[in-house]
């Protein structure tokens, strides 16, 4: 699937920003320079959904919304659509974070008024963007209703609302046409500058790698929309929720809190929503990598309202079938399975039948057992090797916390003699050079280890609420002299 090749893992949000959030702007277009100049092929970045409470990209109103506080702002203020004074609330003094709550209470004032000063302007492309993407107006809808319902969640509207009764439906869409239009025209803009910057990262050979979570949240149009597929009772409450079970990392497990599917109902729409979703993403992007990908095997749930994932059972879906079917309606299933934690037989055949690379995690190889598939030497070479993901410290973050006979081990196992570097930061490009050289047919660093930057640059910290998402890239450090030295790597280990 892969050319032997290397690639960055940042999500869009994480760019240099003047209005506080990475955006589809110029600053996107300035990261596929450095990408190109890198010598670097492939860009993985983080699900682009529109985020709930928390920010987390794996929590999202939609599996096919894009998030519009990624929308770039400043092509309307050079349109004359939108005064740059309207935009002096988003300015964010701290150039290394996202402010989530000044975007969530400032960005959509903004977004309204250049919806009004031009909602005439795109009216037959929206139309054409509607005929094209039959999932929008259920979205938008979910959305206009969830201003009105005072950000409640759907399960707590009107029942006839929340059960979609067709009077109370057509009722609410009479009601609240213009706001649906609304909601409509973010989609527009959202994706008219994506493919714009899409094809702009094709033209310089950087091809783009999405993620696809696999459960959808609960307060979703996902769920709203398609309750049938879910696991729900006839008050539309979840009967059981997703996670994995304890081992060495949780006592208690993880528990998500995501309603799991219900597999018989989706084999007997031939897993349409799922066909759908698949295709979508594979428009999207030149590649997708699927979260948690063992729950297409089999998927471990514990009953609503549990307090923890303890006393949970394993259940069988039928993701064989699934990828069956998508196969056959498309030669290129460029899928990358995230295959980490615990993994049975199944999987790993359900995997390989599939023809689809798995992950190798760099920080998960040192349990001192010498045939760890973590472990550089030990890579097959349909597969896509990480130092670390966005749920894992930095490099220097994990190398510092190690105690000093874990970090001699470490050195030991990837054959490194220590005395010849003089700080943390040639250990860390050492490590990704050993990395590189590897078999693995594509390696994805972060663009913090690449900056060598410590935990305070860490994405994500799982089973955690507040600090995560919001690290973003100071734009002084993506230098041509950082491009050089990545390239050089790209070209001596064969990458270029």
């Amino acid at each position: 699937m892969f050319k032997r090749s290397l690639g960055t893992l940042l999500p869009i949000s994480s760019l240099p920003a003047k209005y506080g959030i990475g955006t589809l702007g110029s600053e996107a277009y300035n990261f596929i320079d450095f990408l190109a100049k890198s010598g670097q092929k492939y860009w993985q970045v983080l699900p682009l959904g529109p985020v709930s409470y928390g920010d987390s990209p794996y929590s999202s109103f939609s599996s096919f919304a894009g998030n519009p506080c990624l929308i770039d702002l400043e092509i309307f203020v050079n349109e004359g659509f939108v005064e740059e004074d309207d935009l002096r609330d988003l300015v964010h003094h701290d150039d290394e974070h996202v402010d989530y709550e000044k975007q969530f209470n400032k960005r959509y004032d903004v977004l309204r008024i250049i919806y009004e000063n031009t909602k005439t302007s795109y009216r037959d492309e929206i139309l054409e963007f509607k005929d094209n993407n039959k999932w929008v107006e259920d979205y938008a809808l979910f959305m206009s209703l969830k201003y009105k319902n005072r950000q409640l969640p759907w399960y707590e509207w009107d029942f006839g609302i929340a059960g979609r009764r067709h009077e109370k439906i057509e009722e609410a869409k009479a009601l609240l046409s213009e706001e649906i239009e609304y909601w409509i025209f973010l989609q527009y803009i959202f994706y008219k500058q994506y493919f714009l910057l899409k094809k702009y990262a094709a033209e310089k050979g950087i091809h783009i790698i999405g993620d696809i979570p696999i459960y959808a949240a609960l307060d979703s149009a996902d769920v709203w929309c398609n309750p049938h597929i879910f696991m729900l009772d006839e008050f539309f409450r979840p009967i059981l929720a997703a996670g994995v079970p304890p081992d060495s990392f949780s006592a208690e497990g993880q528990l998500w809190g995501n309603p799991v599917y219900n597999w018989e109902s989706l084999r007997k729409t031939n897993y349409s929503w799922w066909i759908e979703r698949m295709e979508f993403s594979l428009k999207l992007f030149d590649a997708v990598r699927i979260d948690h990908f063992r729950g297409f095997d089999e998927f471990y749930a514990v009953s609503w309202g549990s307090l923890n994932a303890v006393n949970g059972r394993w259940m069988k879906s039928y993701g064989r079938e699934l990828f069956s079917v998508l196969s056959e309606r498309n030669k290129n299933l460029n899928v990358i399975a995230e295959d980490l934690g615990i993994i049975t037989e199944s999987v790993i055949k359900l995997k390989e039948d599939a023809s689809f690379p798995g992950m190798k995690v760099l920080q998960f190889a040192f349990d001192k057992n010498p045939m760890n598939p973590y472990l550089p030497a030990n890579y097959e070479k349909n597969c896509v090797a990480y130092t670390g993901t966005h749920d894992n410290d930095t490099l220097k973050g994990w190398l510092e916390k190690l105690h000093e006979d874990s970090m001699d081990y470490v050195i030991k196992s990837l054959g490194i003699k220590w005395d010849e570097f003089s700080d943390t930061s040639n250990l860390i490009y050492e490590i990704i050079k050993i990395l590189c050289k590897s078999r693995a047919d594509l390696c994805i660093i972060p663009l913090q280890d690449f900056l060598c930057l410590g935990s305070e640059a860490r994405m994500n910290t799982p089973s955690t609420l507040g600090n995560n998402w919001t690290w973003r890239v100071k734009k002084e450090l993506l230098t041509d002299e950082l491009a050089e030295k990545i390239k050089l790597i790209a070209v001596k280990t064969g990458r270029y």
